[in-house]
Formats: structure tokens, C-alpha cells, sequence
């Protein structure tokens, strides 16, 4: 191998830097060459291209050249020159090369869209849908949004706009975004200068907290219009209470339906001389008629110079004091009486008079009373009356007691009432009165056989011999066995039956679309053993379209299932057919199953108790302890077919001043009361009861026949 003299090596080295020197070169000149080319190309493309617009009438366009990219700027007049500016600048360069940003402006006279953005929270999730302008600051909005509702409960659907927003529309929007995040369940529409929000709080306190710091913060220039609604709660019992002393008129309780109802109940009440007070709102009214009950009490009231006028459910009381004149009370609780709807009961009385130094007989009464019992009148010390209160206490909650200690009580008195207030329990209104002679208990019962019931254990208390008397109401929606339904049990059956089979409608019609008779026929089967209930036909739709037209269509959609059930043969009468619109969302409206549930009919129970029941009359039993049974009830006579009115309690009648006709029989060792009793329809009928020995005995009357024969009882 011939080894590289040094000579050949450096000639190596030098056409090597010589080829890299001659590139360096090259390199240079083509460097050179771009920058001298490249401005005079891109200013030949543009003014090509400008010579084409300006040749073509397009002067209103402007051109400028990006390298090798043409821009076109400037506003056309119409969409059509707009286009064939357009096609003219691609014919003069490549179709590539031009970059269109032409403004094209509105039609004259036509609208700017309707820029609308809402935001609707529930359980569920937040969701916010719309149309806004490119100034909305979209990723403020999200964020507050997504953080009041928590990661992953936010749906975006907001859409952008290149047209400026309007006057008024961000402060809109901040002020709503604001407000969204204090409410969970809202839904708040926006648009320019104006926020609406409907939402549900959980009582009145919320709601009147959440309008006044709403209207505290709205920004100027921006309209508010809110609708919150907070739900009524159930109030039991539904209760009216006027007190007339000396010192003036005070309303202690009271309850309304609606906001109009109250009013015109507390107007009455200011009439009657009541101070301003409040009168709750609330479900729960015993009869659609409860307003006209009130007035017709307080009327009553307002008549006398003092007393108590009190509505609990439908029984009405009206108490006066002992010094009011006779005639006056009578004037009185006969209005009240004819006053009155069908539905409510009435007791007026008198308070006795103040008792003498040594007043006779004794007195001890006890009434059950809005969930705790009321005790007043004699024990024989202090004791005794701690035990009571105690024993009281224990079984019917809260006591309110006005016991006096006597110390002319007799023997076993303490005894006659701890028994009396043992056989309270288990009564509804139960009330006991204890005399010296006699115990009385009133009430209402779910047992047919209470009054045995309470007979023996006044037995187990007293031994024998004690009297008692007992005025007793079977109410058979108390009683176990009968399984009459509650309103709730109806609205529920009635929920499930739409939830099973649900009526559909025609789209965006309130015409039922299909068969609804199986349907029907399912809520038939319910109704009949509900009728009596009043209850609410809900129509709700989802959130497309206007609000007005929404609440139209599902009050359109709650009538035509109303007129259905009728013309299906259900006793509608306490049927109320409301239409709620989108208000009242299940689920977001924003996917197809969500819609789809918030489209329903809802049944809502408005009042728990039964409408145009006829109150049952008492069933009175008299007897002694350790005697026999008492016997069965007989089913009062029904109200229409009564020749009067049946007394609750109190003595029995007497006419003059001479002894009753029971106590002449009891005085001879008889009775006049009969053993057994026989009801055919009204009619009653009893064994032939002996004569008195006092009485006149009528002798037989001989016939033309010669033949005695008893004589006839005279026809009824």
C-alpha cells in the first residue's frame, strides 16, 4: 500500500474548503435572491389580483398579500357580490392562495337573533342551553356554574354568535350566573336587560329571604321578574280560634287554603275587633268550604259580648260565659247553625255559673284537645292532681290543667276519675265528665265495640254499681278491619295506575292519543272507593317551547283526563283539574328521556279529609258497672231521616218539674227501656213496654160483637 506523501494530503484539504466556501457562497446568493423576489412576487400576486377586483366593480374590496396567501378584507354590499368578489380574485390567482374575511352585513330590516341563555338546576344536575353573543364571557360562565353544581353535573349547550352583544345583555348574564348558584332547584332565563327566575325554596322564611336579597344586588338597567314559590305544608289539625274577653278580641289560631281566603278571614277577624295577627297557609283545609265556616264563626262571635269561638277540622264550638243573656246566645248559635256548610258540627253552650262556697254537685271534666288533653274541676288535694296530670301526661301529650283542690270530694272519687281518664285512650275529641252519679264519655271510635270495651274497664276500676253513660261515633275510616283507603293510599293508586299505563296525547295537543279506556278503567276501579277524597289532576310538560303556551297545553292536557274519567263514569265532583306547565321538571329537560318524564299527569291529594260526609249522630249507652252488657250499637238514623237533632252528652230531657218517666219505672222495680231493638230501613221498632202503675191502663172496648178485644195502638 503506498502511503499519502503530505503534498497530495494538503491538496485534499484545500478542494474540500474550496467546495464548502463556493456552497457557503450559493447559499447566500439564493438567500439574497428570496428576499429580493419574494416582496416583488407577493406585491404582483396582490396587485393581480386587486386589478381583477377593481376591473370587476369590486372597489369596496381590499387586498393584501401574505407571502403567497392573497387576504380579502372589507364589506360587501350583499351576499351576491360577496360571492363573486370572491370567484373573481380566485380567477386571477390559485383557489388556494385567497383568504376570504368579507364582511357580509344584515338585511336591512330584518330582526338580530334573539340571544336567550338558561340555566336550569335540580337534583339532578345543572344544564345551561342558549344563544349568546361572541362578547359572553363563556368561560367565566361554566366555570362558577360547574362550580356551584359540582364536577361532572354541568351540561353546556350554549352556541356563539359572531354579531356584538346588545345593550344590557352582559350584565344580564353576570347578574344571573350570580343568582343561579344560590338557588339548587331554579331555572333562570336570560336575555338582553332582563332576568327571570322561577324556583322552588323550602318554606316561606327561604323564599321571602331569596327575593329580598335578589332585588338588594340586581345590577341597574336590568329588569327582574321572579316567580319562587315555596311548598304549603300539611297543617293538622286545620284549626280557627276567636277569644272575646273584657280586654278585647284576640285570633289565636288560624288557618287558610289561599292567599285570597286569608285575607278576607283576617278582614272578618279585624272587623270582629281582633288585633292584627298572622293566619298560616297551608293543605290540609277538612272542606273545599272551610273559608265559608270561618266567617259564619267569627260572625257569631262578633255577635256576643264575650266568648270562645273554635273550628278544629269540621266540629265547631262556641262558648260564652255564664253572664251572657240566654236570648242572646240562642240568637246567636242559631245563625251560626243555619250558617254553617253540611259538612261541619256544632256544640254551643254556656259556661256554668261560678261555683258557691260549697258547690253541688262535684265536677270533674277532661277533653282531648290539638294532640294533649285538658284537665279541670275537682281533686280531693295536690297530690292526687300531680298523679293525674302524670297519668295524663303519659297518654295523650301535653296537659293543660285547671284542677281545684275541694275537700268535700267523696269517697272513691279519686277512683271515678283515674278511670274516666283511662277509658279516654283510644277516643278521638274524646271528652269525660264526672259527677257524683255519674260518668260520661264522648268520642270517636275506629271499634264498633268500644262501648263494651270501656264498660269493662270501668268495671276493672270501679267494681260495681258505678253509672255511666257513653255517647260514642263508629267511624269506620278508624277502624282496622273495615280498610277503608286514606287519601294518600287513593293518590298513590292513582299515580301508580299513570306510571303503569300512561295516557299519551297527540303532539302538541291536548287530544288523547290511543285507547284510554283500559286506563280509565284502572283509575275507575280506585275512584270508587275514593270519591270522597279531593285531589288534583297535574298536567306538566318538558321546557321546549314559550312558558304561556306550555302552561296552557297542560292545563288543556289535566281537563281532557278530567272530562275522560267522567265520561268513563267516575264521580268527578272533588276532581280539580291544574295545569303547571314546565315548572315542575322530574329530570333535566335536556335529553329526550328526561323530556319525557317531565310530560305526565300527576295526581296531588289537596285535602286529607273526606268532603260531604254527613257526621255520624252518637250512639248513646247508659248502664252500671258489673250490670249486663251494654247492648250492641244501633246504627243511628241517618240525618235526612232524623226528626231532630241527636245531643252529644248531658242529662237526659225533662219536661216540668216531676220525676221522668225513668225514674217513676225504676222506683217499682221496671224497666221501660227496651231489651232489644229491630231497624227496618228508618224504621224502628221495640217490645210493648209495661205499663206504669201510675199511668192510665186503657180497658178493652167491646165490639158490635160482643166481644172484648185489646185496643189498638194508634197509628205512627
Amino acid at each position: 500500500m503506498v502511503e499519502p506523501t503530505p503534498s497530495s494530503a494538503r491538496a485534499r484539504w484545500r478542494s474540500r474548503f474550496l467546495g464548502l466556501v463556493l456552497l457557503g457562497w450559493g447559499a447566500a446568493g439564493a438567500y439574497e435572491a428570496a428576499q429580493w423576489s419574494a416582496p416583488r412576487v407577493e406585491r404582483w400576486l396582490a396587485d393581480r389580483v386587486e386589478t381583477a377586483l377593481a376591473a370587476g366593480g369590486f372597489g369596496w374590496a381590499r387586498v393584501t398579500g401574505d407571502g403567497l396567501t392573497v387576504r380579502l378584507e372589507g364589506t360587501a354590499p350583499d351576499p351576491v357580490a360577496h360571492v363573486r368578489a370572491v370567484a373573481t380574485a380566485t380567477g386571477a390567482a390559485a383557489f388556494g392562495r385567497i383568504e376570504d374575511a368579507i364582511a357580509i352585513p344584515p338585511p336591512a330590516g330584518s330582526a338580530p337573533p334573539s340571544f336567550r341563555i338558561e340555566v336550569l338546576r335540580n337534583e339532578q344536575g345543572t344544564s345551561v342551553i342558549g344563544l349568546a353573543p361572541r362578547d359572553t364571557d363563556r368561560e367565566e360562565l361554566i366555570s362558577e356554574l360547574e362550580h356551584a353544581a359540582g364536577p361532572g353535573r354541568l351540561t353546556d349547550l350554549v352556541e356563539l354568535t359572531e354579531l356584538p352583544a346588545p345593550e344590557g345583555w352582559q350584565e344580564a348574564v353576570a347578574f344571573a350566573v350570580q343568582a343561579a348558584v344560590q338557588m339548587p332547584r331554579a331555572k333562570v332565563s336570560v336575555t338582553p336587560g332582563q332576568v327571570r327566575i322561577d324556583a322552588v325554596t323550602d318554606g316561606q322564611a327561604e323564599r321571602a329571604r331569596l327575593e329580598q336579597a335578589l332585588a338588594a344586588v340586581a345590577p341597574e338597567g336590568v329588569t327582574l321578574v321572579t316567580n319562587i314559590t315555596a311548598p304549603r305544608p300539611v297543617i293538622a289539625p286545620f284549626a280557627l280560634e276567636l277569644v272575646r274577653t273584657p280586654e278585647g278580641t284576640r285570633l289565636n289560631r288560624c288557618a287558610a287554603d289561599n292567599e285570597a281566603e286569608r285575607d278576607r278571614i283576617l278582614s272578618a277577624a279585624a272587623r270582629a275587633g281582633a288585633a292584627e295577627t298572622g293566619c298560616d297557609l297551608g293543605l290540609g283545609a277538612p272542606s273545599p268550604q272551610w273559608e265559608e265556616a270561618a266567617l259564619a264563626g267569627i260572625s257569631a262571635l262578633d255577635a256576643l259580648p264575650a266568648g270562645r269561638m273554635e273550628i278544629s277540622g269540621t266540629r265547631v264550638t262556641l262558648t260564652a260565659p255564664h253572664d251572657v243573656p240566654q236570648p242572646d246566645f240562642a240568637t246567636a248559635r242559631d245563625r251560626l247553625a243555619q250558617a254553617l256548610p253540611r259538612a261541619f258540627t256544632l256544640t254551643a253552650m254556656l259556661d256554668p255559673a261560678p261555683e258557691t262556697a260549697d258547690p253541688s254537685p262535684l265536677r270533674f271534666d277532661a277533653s282531648l284537645k290539638d294532640g294533649g288533653v285538658r284537665l279541670q274541676g275537682a281533686i280531693p288535694d295536690d297530690s292526687m292532681g300531680a298523679a293525674l296530670e302524670s297519668l295524663a301526661s303519659a297518654r295523650f301529650g301535653p296537659v293543660e290543667s285547671e284542677l281545684a283542690v275541694r275537700g268535700d270530694t267523696p269517697p272513691g272519687w279519686t277512683a271515678r276519675i283515674m278511670a274516666a281518664v283511662e277509658a279516654m285512650d283510644g277516643l278521638q275529641d274524646g271528652a269525660a265528665r264526672v259527677t257524683p252519679d255519674l260518668i260520661r264519655l264522648s268520642g270517636t271510635t275506629g271499634s264498633p265495640t268500644a262501648a263494651q270495651a270501656i264498660a269493662d274497664r270501668l268495671g276493672a276500676r270501679l267494681g260495681s254499681g258505678a253509672a255511666y253513660e257513653l255517647a260514642l261515633i263508629y267511624d269506620p275510616r278508624l277502624d282496622p278491619a273495615v280498610d277503608l283507603p286514606s287519601g294518600e293510599d287513593c293518590v298513590d293508586a292513582l299515580n301508580t295506575t299513570m306510571q303503569q299505563s300512561p295516557i299519551g296525547f297527540e303532539p302538541d295537543g291536548e287530544a288523547i292519543a290511543g285507547d284510554a279506556a283500559p286506563v280509565i278503567e284502572a283509575l275507575a276501579a280506585t275512584m270508587q272507593r275514593c270519591a270522597g277524597f279531593r285531589i288534583e289532576i297535574g298536567g306538566h310538560t318538558d321546557s321546549q317551547g314559550a312558558d304561556s303556551i306550555n302552561q296552557d297545553l297542560s292545563a288543556a292536557r289535566a281537563r281532557a283526563v278530567l272530562a275522560a274519567m267522567a265520561k268513563g263514569g267516575i264521580d268527578t265532583a272533588n276532581l280539580a283539574a291544574v295545569g303547571y306547565g314546565e315548572s315542575r321538571p322530574l329530570a333535566p329537560n335536556d335529553t329526550e328521556a328526561g323530556r319525557e318524564a317531565n310530560r305526565r299527569i300527576e295526581f296531588r291529594l289537596i285535602s286529607p279529609h273526606p268532603v260531604n260526609e254527613r257526621p255520624a249522630a252518637p250512639t248513646l249507652t247508659r248502664g252500671v258497672t258489673g250490670g249486663p252488657a251494654p247492648a250492641p250499637p244501633t246504627p243511628a238514623v241517618p240525618a235526612a231521616d232524623a226528626a231532630g237533632p241527636v245531643p252529644a252528652t248531658g242529662d237526659t230531657a225533662r219536661t216540668g218539674s216531676g220525676p221522668t218517666p225513668d225514674e217513676v219505672a225504676a222506683s217499682k222495680g221496671i224497666s221501660i227501656r227496651p231489651e232489644t231493638v229491630t231497624r227496618d230501613g228508618a224504621r224502628l221498632t221495640t217490645p210493648v213496654p209495661p205499663p206504669l202503675v201510675e199511668g192510665p191502663v186503657l180497658a178493652p172496648e167491646p165490639e158490635p160483637d160482643g166481644i172484648r178485644r185489646p185496643r189498638a195502638r194508634p197509628e205512627e
